[in-house]
């Protein structure tokens, strides 16, 4: 069956997840790991069940006439399957974040002071047509001791709530509760609006997704909010940059999946390094299948390329589009970024040490690299395992937010009778 609005109850599901969050407090390591293993174990078993419910969702989306990108997100495969599963494993071998004292002391009364790291307890994810995150967030989630209560886009509900059962069906058989993991099962709005204002039961909201998401998330939230960010990611290719780094660099960092929120979607170029390599650029994009959105300079170099508009500079393509800024120095490189750049991640291609280090310490980014692709901006290619988000906020967290990141602090004093 095919789900629509349906009037569940998201109070009640959240009050479940918060009595759920008290239980995983006193759970082991091993406990946790052992269900994640079991999940991704279940997973890989039941994938058919999960491919059926996804179906359902492509036929809705052929329907509705989404995009390429967009249905290459929305779509599952025993392959991709396999890989949401082994990403649990994954992060079932990542040290528990849990519990860690970082800092301890003892005061000249003899108070012993311990701060240690705890879950975060109840996180609310809000986030559009990619099921892969329903298992991702779940599993860093669980790992890290919080519950969660998960709230997808109507896109891919069918295929998000075969998910979640399947790792309900898997949880029944450990010691973490299925009420630890709740699926708002409903395209209706106001489901997801529930969700910004209940304190009491949320203790954080996490938004992934598409600029709107994110921006009605983290203006009408009440419950605190770690922003993930968009990514109107940038490649300046100086005019020292190595030509066989920069094509490769760009070439990747626009093209390996261009509807990820860490592909290149402006191409910053020092306008000396164009005239002397146009010949080599111009190959490199036809051959990638790559379409400019050009200024003047550009558009008299590069056949095919049409003029940028001022929505260009700004523009999140999430595909093989691209804008290019030509600049004649590193200064002017710099300045477009502050501007048009959403502080996600930025990389410069030169071998001039003096200019990497100029960009390295001036842009404003959570990611920036020097001679290498934007592409590693990821959780999973940082060693993290999986990721729940990429936050470009500056309090709590920034960059791929991993495990670490679903913790908080908490003071333990051991006394002796002391009073103040």
């Amino acid at each position: 069956m095919t789900l629509t609005k349906s009037n569940v109850n998201v109070e009640e599901q959240a009050i479940k997840a918060k009595k759920a969050s008290k239980k995983l407090l006193v759970l082991s390591e091993s406990e946790k790991n052992e269900a994640l293993n079991h999940i991704a174990d279940v997973l890989e078993k039941d994938y058919e069940t999960i491919l059926q419910a996804n179906e359902k969702d492509l036929a809705n989306g052929k329907e509705q006439g989404f995009s390429d990108a967009f249905m290459d997100r929305l779509s599952l495969s025993k392959d991709r399957i396999a890989d949401f599963a082994s990403g649990l494993r994954e992060v079932a071998k990542l040290e528990d974040p849990t519990g860690n004292i970082l800092s301890d002391w003892t005061l000249d009364n003899g108070l012993q002071v311990e701060q240690i790291t705890v879950p975060l307890g109840v996180i609310g994810m809000i986030y559009e047509a990619r099921p892969n995150v329903t298992v991702d967030a779940t599993g860093l989630a669980l790992k890290s001791g919080n519950a969660i209560v998960l709230k997808g886009g109507s896109s891919a509900i069918n295929s998000n709530n075969a998910i979640v059962e399947v790792m309900h069906k898997a949880l029944a058989e450990t010691k973490i509760p299925q009420e630890a993991v709740q699926f708002i099962a409903s395209t209706d709005r106001k489901a997801t609006n529930q969700l910004f204002t209940m304190k009491e039961h949320i203790d954080v909201l996490i938004p992934r997704g598409g600029g709107k998401l994110i921006k009605a998330v983290v203006e009408n939230a009440t419950v605190p909010v770690l922003e993930t960010g968009v990514g109107n990611c940038h490649v300046y290719v100086d005019k020292e940059a190595d030509v066989e780094k920069a094509i490769n660099i760009l070439v990747n960092s626009k093209t390996h999946r261009p509807a990820v929120c860490n592909a290149a979607e402006t191409l910053i170029v020092h306008e000396d390094w164009l005239e002397k390599n146009s010949a080599v650029l111009v190959e490199a994009l036809q051959e990638a299948g790559i379409h400019v959105h050009g200024d003047e300079k550009v558009m008299s170099v590069i056949p095919g390329s049409v003029l940028a508009e001022e929505d260009d500079w700004a523009n999140e393509y999430l595909s093989t589009d691209i804008a290019v800024k030509t600049v004649s120095d590193l200064s002017e490189a710099i300045a477009h970024i502050e501007v048009y750049g959403t502080k996600h991640s930025e990389a410069i291609v030169t071998e001039n040490a003096d200019n990497a280090r100029t960009f390295l310490s001036l842009v404003d980014a959570a990611a920036i690299y020097h001679n290498a692709s934007t592409r590693f901006t990821d959780g999973g290619a940082l060693g993290f395992g999986a990721e729940i988000g990429i936050s470009t906020q500056k309090l709590h967290a920034r960059g791929p937010m991993g495990l670490p990141a679903l913790t908080t602090v908490k003071f333990l004093m051991k006394g002796n009778g002391q009073i103040r």
